[in-house]
């Protein structure tokens, strides 16, 4: 359900589910973090497109596959050591570490994981029909995939907010004003290989260096903010609302009684 190609020194790495929307499953998650893997260590590789088969990029999350087996959750959460990333925070992650630029062509849905793991491309290229939205709070839960390390270097915090407390989609071009998305194109993967031509005369040993130079300039301090995630998302899903928020699909009625009760802690 994860395609790779490479051509030309360019790797294209396809979500192939287009009869979910390439919605996330474990099997997905762990095929993403093995070819991140795998691309790091091919030298000859240039530049990396992250796609959707169909007419969405991703769905996010596959919620009901993914509660039909409870052990999934623990292998998407699990991790050795605090401050170390599990699966859902290296797919996203991941990206930035390899050593040429990391494009995401985005059409249709970009929803939830969908969203996230496009966040960690270093460009987002989406048509002007593309629709965005972190999804997690209408579960009852919170962004858990390693956003909160790097979303301070596209977004201002009331957007941020905005954004993860709504669980509202917002457009193509609503996004590209807020900072989620590089730029709107009818054509992305044209717009991405016209970019990748314009840097070929470039050192890719000077383009390594940049890409590595601003990530550690603009990415906030990852391992206590990675354990955090993985924390408060553990406290959620051990959490009653959240049981309810998963039932019912977040309605405003289903807050009531947490309201009632305070604020979680």
């Amino acid at each position: 359900m994860i395609n790779i190609d490479v051509y030309h020194h360019i790797a294209n790495v396809r979500l192939s589910r287009p009869n979910k929307q390439n919605a996330l499953t474990l099997n997905m998650f762990q095929s993403l973090d093995n070819i991140i893997r795998e691309i790091r260590k091919n030298r000859q590789i240039r530049a990396v497109i992250l796609h959707g088969d169909g007419q969405h990029f991703c769905a996010g999350l596959d919620v009901q596959n993914v509660m039909q087996h409870p052990m999934q959750i623990i292998k998407l959460l699990f991790k050795l050591f605090p401050g170390n990333q599990n699966l859902v925070q290296r797919v996203v992650l991941g990206w930035r570490t390899l050593p040429v630029p990391v494009y995401a062509a985005i059409q249709g849905n970009c929803l939830g994981g969908g969203l996230h793991i496009a966040l960690g491309a270093d460009f987002r290229i989406a048509t002007p029909d593309a629709q965005f939205a972190i999804m997690e709070s209408r579960w009852g839960l919170c962004p858990d995939m390693g956003t909160s390390v790097i979303l301070p270097s596209y977004l201002r915090k009331d957007h941020g907010l905005k954004l993860a407390f709504e669980a509202q989609r917002v457009d193509a071009l609503t996004a590209k004003e807020m900072g989620l998305i590089t730029a709107i194109d009818d054509n992305p993967k044209e717009h991405i290989t016209k970019h990748i031509t314009s840097l070929n005369h470039h050192s890719p040993d000077a383009l390594a260096a940049i890409k590595l130079l601003y990530n550690q300039t603009y990415q906030s301090p990852s391992r206590a903010l990675l354990w955090k995630e993985t924390w408060y998302q553990i406290k959620l899903l051990a959490s009653k609302n959240t049981r309810i928020a998963m039932k019912n699909g977040v309605k405003g009625s289903e807050f009531s009684a947490y309201n009632q009760r305070g604020r979680w802690k």
